[in-house]
C-alpha cells in the first residue's frame, strides 16, 4: 500500500554531517559501450576520476523500462530521467501512455478528439498536425501521427495538413528522408481526400524552443506553419534535398524552414475554423508554440503573430498540469505525486535547485513531478542562470562555472541542507555532434567538479554525482558489427541522439561515520533509486514504496 504524504521519520542511527548533501546531475554523461566516439572517455576527467577513486560507485540504468518508457530499446531523456530521480518511483511515461491510448482506442473516444473532428467536418475546414516527424520516441513518434491520420480518415476528414519538423537529435542526424519519403507515400495512399505535408524545418531552427530561451525559433515556426511565410517548394523532399545541396553538412535539426506551395500559393496555412493538434507528447518544447496559439491578442508580447486564427487547438498531452496548458489535450499525463522535494520540505529541509536556462525546468518542474512552483516558499530557493543564445558548439563550457560559483556560495553559507544542480554540457553540446566541442564541454565541467570537491571537503558535506541519461558517451554512429560508420568523406558519422548506456553513481562522503556500507553500492538499479538514497543521506527514512536505495544502511 502506498504511503500517504507526511513528514519523513528521522533515522535514529544517522550521525549527521556538517555540510549539505549536494546532488550533481551531469546531463547526458554515461558509460560508453564503444571506445571510438566516447567523448567522456576521450576527455581528461581528472576530478571525476579522483572522486571515483575516493568513493563507492556503481552504474545505474537510465533508459527504457527503468524510467517508464515502453521497452529497453527506448533511449532515456531528460524529462523522464528527472521525473524518475525526483519522485523515487517509475511511472508510465509519455510515449507509453500515448501508445496505450491509441491501441485501446481511448484517445479517439475522448471528448477532445471528437470535438476536433466535429469542428472540421461541420465547417468543412482543415485538420492540422504539427510536430516532430521521426521514431525517436523522446518527443514524438511517427506511428502516433499515422494512427491519428488513419482515424481522421475513418472519421470523414477531407482535408488534412502536416507541419513536419525534422529531428536529427533523437535519431541519426541526417536521416530525415528515411521518414519523409515513406510518409509522403503514406499520405498519398488516401486517394479520395486531400492530405499533404504543408510546412516544416529543423527542430532547433524553428517551433521547438523551450524555457523561453529563443522565441525567434517559435516565430519562424509560426510564420511557416500558420502564415505560410517562408521559402516555397513543391514538396518536403525537394526542400530537404535542396537545402542539403546549398548548405553542405547541414544537420536535420538545423534545416531551414520550408513552405509547400502550388502556383505560388501555400497549400496549408492555418485559418479560422480549423482544428490543430500539436502531436509531441513531451512538454518542454511544446509549451511556447502552445502559448502562441492560446494567448489572446493584447496579451502576447514575444513576437508579432500578425494574425491569431480562431481554431480548436489541442496538445497530445497536458504539458503543464498546474497552469493547465494546453486547454485541451488528447492523453492525460502521468499523475506523479509524493515526490522527494515535497517530502523534504514537509520535513523542514532547506534546499536549493539550480541550473542554467536550458535545464532549469528539469531540476524544478520535471524533478518535482511536472509541477510548477515550489512546495514551500520559505524552505526552497530556485535559481536560473541565463543561458547564452548561441550554438552550443561555440560555447561548449556553457554556464557550468557560473552555476558552480553560486553552488559554492550556497555551500559556504550554511543555509541549505540539500542542493541539486544540473550541468547541461554533456547533453546540449552532445546533441551538436561536434566531438571536439563535447570534449571541451566535459573538461570544463570536470574543473567544476574539482571546485565542488574542495567546497564539500571544507563544509563536511556529501557529494553525489550522476546523470539523467547518456549522450556524450556515444558520439559516433556504429554498425551492427560494432564498427564506426563513415560518411562520404571517410569521417566518422556523428551521432546526436541519446545513448542506451548506464550512467554514473558516485557518493563522495569525506566525513563518513559508518552508517552504511561505503565499500559497495547496490547494483542493477535505475536512477529512480536516487530519491531514497538522498533521503537516507540526509538522515531520514524513505517512503516504503520508493525504489530501493543505492546504499545499504547498517
Amino acid at each position: 500500500m502506498a504511503d500517504t504524504m507526511h513528514p519523513l521519520q528521522k533515522n535514529p542511527n544517522w550521525k549527521g554531517r556538517r555540510g549539505p548533501v549536494v546532488f550533481v546531475i551531469m546531463d547526458g554523461v554515461g558509460y560508453g559501450k564503444y571506445e571510438d566516439g566516447d567523448a567522456v572517455k576521450a576527455s581528461r576527467m581528472k576530478w571525476l576520476d579522483t572522486l571515483k577513486s575516493l568513493s563507492p560507485q556503481t552504474k545505474l540504468k537510465a533508459h527504457g523500462t527503468a524510467v517508464g518508457l515502453p521497452s529497453d530499446a527506448d533511449m532515456g531523456n531528460s524529462e523522464v530521467g528527472h521525473n524518475a530521480m525526483g519522485c523515487g518511483r517509475v511511472f508510465a511515461q509519455g510515449a507509453k501512455l500515448v501508445s496505450n491510448a491509441i491501441s485501446s482506442g481511448d484517445m479517439f473516444k475522448g471528448d477532445t478528439w471528437k470535438k476536433l473532428v466535429s469542428n472540421v467536418n461541420t465547417k468543412n475546414s482543415t485538420f492540422h498536425f504539427i510536430g516532430l516527424l521521426s521514431d525517436g520516441n523522446v518527443h514524438s513518434h511517427i506511428d502516433h501521427l499515422k494512427a491519428m491520420i488513419e482515424q481522421a480518415h475513418k472519421d470523414g476528414i477531407k482535408k488534412l495538413r502536416v507541419h513536419a519538423l525534422l529531428d536529427g537529435r533523437d535519431v541519426e542526424p541526417t536521416s530525415a528522408l528515411d521518414y519523409f519519403k515513406p510518409f509522403q507515400d503514406f499520405l498519398a495512399s488516401f486517394n479520395d481526400v486531400d492530405y499533404s505535408i504543408a510546412s516544416g524545418g529543423g527542430r532547433m531552427f524553428m517551433t521547438m524552443d523551450r524555457y523561453n530561451a529563443d522565441w525567434s525559433m517559435v516565430e519562424r515556426g509560426w510564420k511557416a506553419h500558420v502564415l505560410g511565410e517562408g521559402r516555397q517548394f513543391a514538396s518536403a523532399t525537394e526542400a530537404i534535398e535542396t537545402y542539403r545541396k546549398e548548405i553542405p553538412g547541414i544537420l536535420d535539426q538545423d534545416m531551414h524552414e520550408f513552405v509547400i506551395a502550388k502556383d505560388g500559393k501555400p497549400i496549408g496555412t492555418i485559418e479560422d475554423g480549423d482544428s490543430v493538434v500539436f502531436y509531441n507528447f513531451r512538454g518542454d518544447r511544446a509549451l511556447e508554440i502552445t502559448n502562441a496559439f492560446e494567448t489572446p491578442d493584447g496579451q502576447f508580447n514575444h513576437f508579432d503573430r500578425k494574425r491569431l486564427p480562431k481554431v480548436e487547438y489541442a496538445g497530445m498531452m497536458e504539458y503543464d498540469g498546474d497552469l493547465h496548458i494546453p486547454h485541451q489535450f488528447l492523453v492525460t499525463p502521468p499523475a506523479i505525486d509524493r515526490v522527494m522535494g515535497e517530502y523534504l520540505t514537509q520535513s523542514g529541509v532547506r534546499l536549493l535547485a539550480i541550473s542554467e536556462t536550458q535545464k532549469y525546468g528539469h531540476v524544478t518542474y520535471f524533478f518535482n513531478g511536472n509541477k510548477l512552483g515550489k512546495f514551500d516558499e520559505k524552505l526552497e530557493d530556485y535559481e536560473e542562470v541565463k543561458s547564452d543564445v548561441v550554438p552550443f558548439e561555440q560555447r561548449p563550457w556553457m554556464k557550468c562555472a557560473e552555476i558552480t560559483d553560486r553552488v559554492i556560495e550556497a555551500i559556504q553559507s550554511g543555509k541549505y541542507d540539500h542542493i541539486r544542480l544540473n550541468y547541461p554540457n554533456g547533453d546540449m553540446v552532445g546533441h551538436t555532434g561536434v566531438f571536439n566541442a563535447v570534449v571541451c564541454s566535459m573538461e570544463a565541467m570536470d574543473l567544476q567538479l574539482g571546485r565542488l570537491k574542495k567546497a564539500i571537503d571544507e563544509a563536511g558535506g556529501i557529494l553525489c554525482i550522476t546523470a539523467d541519461h547518456g549522450n556524450s558517451d556515444d558520439m559516433y554512429e556504429h554498425g551492427k558489427d560494432g564498427k564506426v560508420k563513415l560518411d562520404k568523406n571517410g569521417e566518422p558519422m556523428a551521432k546526436t541522439s541519446h545513448s542506451l548506456n548506464p550512467v554514473p553513481c558516485v557518493i563522495y562522503d569525506p566525513e563518513f561515520k559508518g552508517e552504511y556500507d561505503n565499500t559497495k553500492l547496490n547494483d542493477g538499479l535505475g536512477i529512480s533509486s536516487w530519491s531514497a538514497t538522498l533521503i537516507e543521506l540526509m538522515g531520514f527514512m524513505p517512503p516504503s514504496d520508493y525504489d530501493k536505495s543505492i546504499i545499504n544502511l547498517k
